[in-house]
């Protein structure tokens, strides 16, 4: 068999002998989210591994919502999902519902009625959960199993059509109540629901659980290979029960792989719901947040995300992947693709005594020093500028690299500057800098018969322009999927968003939403999607980290 484009992996290893074998012609995969919520970074691995999969070997991957839960679904999710999965540069085969298959659901459902493979219980919720027992205790069978097929059919059919309430009845699989694994002790096949589905709208007031919607929908779709999560590895006996049953004509192979997991991230769909509903977020899209949109505000690109997934790989072992690691990736994507400009984010005001009363001056500045690509750009110099409060010292420590009273610095891409005197406001904090410039000093002009003291950033006055700089740390810090909601709420970080205000260089203003920039010695940054009353800028990633991959 020819070799194939990514590294091998025990997914790739049983596609190839299914191919070998002459199991399938076309390998066709499925990514099928819940729309109940924005996806997040762990999706995007999913993601990944599904549409790389079918890429490699020339097959294709459909994109289904498993919309079968009115109560917690949204049109809004599902746009959302599709906008996600574009940005990340990939394109479905076709487009399906769950709900598509909603009348051929109930009617493989009646046929395990007729089969008397199924039947109607009315055990409120509670008795069902504690009749399945336990995992070292057998189950108890329901005084509903015995019914007979006539009564189920009957009784099912009600269902379908608004007899009973919530509750009332559920249709359930008869199967095994001794079975060692829990999943196949008579498992819920259907509930009532009267609620309005954004896809059917009144038409259904009965809908399929999970575990039978699913392996119906990648029957009926012709999947191939199956592809979730390692939690649903004991759910697979049922899954190939349904299909069988059923008498599914297409017979798909369901294979688990361990989710991603990340350090000082927050991966509960249902928790990070909690943080939008309860305001303490800007939305799914929040910087903070790992939602793709959130990682897409906040400056991350498609290829860092792509390369994370692809790195981490693919096995059966869960394992805890640290989140410098995708911060990793989106440095290496952004150092050679990012201008590197200057902004000030922590402001000193400095005046230089002999520089002309406006004058102003262009200079030329390299976009890029890895990159000739991006060319170069002007910026202006003038009499007053904006350097860091850190890098000015009243009192210098020892071995000071930087700007004090009596020492010569550069500004990058301009001249030398020396520090004559200080200005202090009311409080006795410096305000304000008077320095003086060489003229012959200017960069560029090949000078270099002293050495400064060391080089920094800046930006000129009248030509920058205010910004808003945001910087983030995690939201959640060690988060305990445990906790109960009010102790995940109370644990917030309060840290967990920095705002400073300072200047960007003249032009920035004009750059596109989410235009990445590196602000020397600040880090990548990207220009804020969403804001509309001033300039913003979401901070991406630092510079540097310890991190080693």
């Amino acid at each position: 068999m020819e070799d194939h484009k990514g590294p091998s992996n025990f997914i790739k290893k049983i596609i190839v002998d299914d191919i070998e074998q002459g199991k399938h012609q076309t390998i066709v995969t499925r990514f099928p989210p819940e729309p109940n919520g924005y996806l997040h970074i762990g999706h995007a691995k999913a993601i990944v591994i599904n549409f790389d999969l079918a890429d490699e070997f020339d097959g294709r991957t459909n994109l289904r919502f498993d919309d079968t839960n009115p109560e917690k679904e949204d049109e809004e999710y599902v746009e959302s999902i599709k906008t996600d999965i574009l940005w990340l540069g990939y394109q479905w085969d076709r487009l399906f519902y769950a709900s598509d298959y909603f009348e051929e659901m109930y009617q493989r459902a009646m046929k395990l009625v007729e089969k008397g493979l199924a039947y109607v219980d009315d055990s409120d919720a509670q008795t069902i959960s504690m009749e399945r027992g336990t995992l070292t205790g057998p189950g108890v069978e329901s005084a509903y199993r015995a019914r007979s097929i006539e009564e189920n059919k009957r009784l099912f059919e009600g269902m379908r059509a608004g007899e009973f309430e919530d509750g009332a009845r559920v249709l359930r699989a008869r199967i095994d109540m001794n079975s060692p694994n829990m999943n196949l002790r008579d498992p819920v096949i259907y509930r009532i629901a009267h609620r309005t589905h954004h896809q059917t709208g009144d038409q259904w007031c009965i809908y399929p659980m999970y575990d039978f919607a699913h392996p119906l929908e990648d029957a009926i779709e012709g999947i191939t290979h199956s592809l979730c999560s390692l939690e649903f590895e004991d759910h697979r006996p049922l899954y190939d029960w349904f299909v069988k049953h059923c008498e599914m004509e297409a017979v798909p192979r369901q294979i688990e792989f361990a989710r991603l997991e990340m350090t000082n991230t927050v991966m509960s769909k249902r928790k990070l719901k909690l943080l939008v509903d309860e305001g303490i977020v800007d939305g799914w899209d929040d910087p903070r947040l790992p939602t793709i949109s959130g990682l897409r505000r906040r400056g991350f690109t498609p290829d860092a995300i792509k390369n994370f997934a692809r790195a981490i790989g693919v096995s059966k072992s869960n394992s805890l992947i640290d989140y410098q690691m995708l911060e990793h990736f989106v440095r290496e994507d952004l150092k050679l693709k990012a201008p590197r400009t200057m902004a000030v984010i922590n402001p000193l005001k400095v005046t230089i005594t002999n520089y002309p009363e406006g004058g102003i001056e262009w200079l030329e500045a390299e976009n890029n020093p890895e990159n000739d690509a991006l060319g170069s750009r002007k910026i202006p110099f003038s009499r007053v500028i904006y350097i860091e409060k850190e890098d000015f010292a009243l009192e210098p420590p020892h071995k000071w690299k930087r700007l004090a009273p009596g020492l010569e610095v550069r500004l990058r891409n301009a001249y030398f500057i020396k520090c004559v005197d200080t200005l202090l406001d009311d409080q006795g904090e410096v305000a304000e800098l008077l320095c003086t410039y060489d003229p012959v000093t200017k960069s560029g002009s090949g000078f270099n018969d002293r050495k400064p003291n060391g080089t920094i950033h800046w930006v000129e006055s009248s030509q920058g322009t205010p910004a808003q700089f945001r910087m983030y740390e995690p939201i959640i810090l060690d988060e305990d999927e445990e906790n109960t909601d009010k102790d995940f709420l109370e644990r917030i970080n309060e840290n967990s968003l920095v705002i400073a205000k300072g200047y960007v260089e003249a032009g920035i203003k004009d750059a596109p939403p989410l235009a990445h920039f590196q602000f020397i010695r600040n880090g990548f940054f990207s220009k804020d999607s969403k804001e509309t009353g001033g300039l913003v800028f979401n901070r991406t990633v630092s510079l540097k980290s310890s991190f080693k991959l």
